[in-house]
């Protein structure tokens, strides 16, 4: 079975145009709370969408599902998840959590309203994994590569895939049947220290669902609406076509993948 691919803007063409283009799940980033802090300097994207963005999306979509990521649990958490439910998301994603009560305070406010997703991204959440398992009303779990390896000091993002940590992760996730994503992913076919090929193995090899189209699939800032669909279709086209050489390879085409994943990883490591 496929992945699930998410898209992540504010536009309503684009959202548009990513639903023609076969995008599973149309992204809306409402975190900003301490963002600037963690990620300032790096070569990010730091979104600050609100909850009209999140209306004016609802209303051009319908195939494609839509996601909002909401602040990490605060004063006004109450006041923003249930505004966000009413503007209409289909899936809310709770960020930077680090305990077992920041997850029973989500849970609480969205009382099953909507679809859950958590994004685990930092290592305390990593540590606490197993207890919140035990809590009812989580639908899915992302693992955020990015400020995961900035937590646990980590030089390159993708390092994670291949020092244990994803799979130690995932492990505790297929032991209670969580359906899970990870990370980001570019196109197939494109000339990227760490090709997106490997990527979408790594995802196969663990039993990922979802992955989010990262900006260099293709950054919708930078083309009109028409060309940008263009290049999402035939960009969605290519990864799925590589996908199916994926859903019938082998173990050992998957431990032989992650070998030269991890030898790709430390050359750029050691630049």
């Amino acid at each position: 079975m496929s992945l699930e691919y998410f898209y992540i803007t504010n536009n309503p063409d684009v959202a548009a145009a990513c639903e023609r283009a076969g995008v599973d799940r149309i992204f809306v980033d409402m975190e900003y709370i301490g963002k600037d802090k963690r990620q300032g300097g790096l070569n990010t994207v730091q979104n600050h969408h609100t909850v009209e963005d999140v209306k004016r999306i609802r209303s051009v979509i319908s195939k494609s599902n839509l996601l909002v990521r909401v602040n990490p649990i605060h004063d006004n958490s109450q006041e923003e998840i249930n505004s966000v439910i009413e503007a209409g998301a289909d899936y809310i994603m709770l960020p930077m959590w680090k305990s077992v009560d920041d997850v029973k305070a989500f849970l609480e406010i969205v009382s099953s309203r909507t679809k859950t997703i958590l994004l685990l991204e930092t290592d305390e959440a990593r540590i606490c994994l197993d207890e919140v398992l035990k809590l009812k009303g989580i639908d899915e779990i992302y693992i955020g590569l990015n400020d995961l390896h900035l937590s646990q000091k980590k030089k390159f993002m993708f390092e994670l895939y291949v020092d244990g940590t994803v799979d130690e992760i995932v492990q505790k996730l297929k032991r209670v049947n969580m359906k899970y994503g990870i990370g980001g992913v570019g196109q197939v076919k494109t000339n990227n220290l760490l090709p997106a090929e490997n990527i979408l193995c790594e995802h196969y090899r663990l039993g990922s669902s979802m992955v989010i189209l990262a900006r260099a699939f293709c950054d919708w800032t930078k083309y009109d609406v028409a060309e940008f669909e263009n290049i999402m279709k035939q960009g969605i086209t290519n990864n799925r076509e590589y996908e199916k050489t994926l859903e019938n390879a082998d173990t050992d085409f998957f431990n032989t993948k992650h070998k030269e994943t991890k030898k790709t990883i430390e050359m750029i490591k050691n630049r």
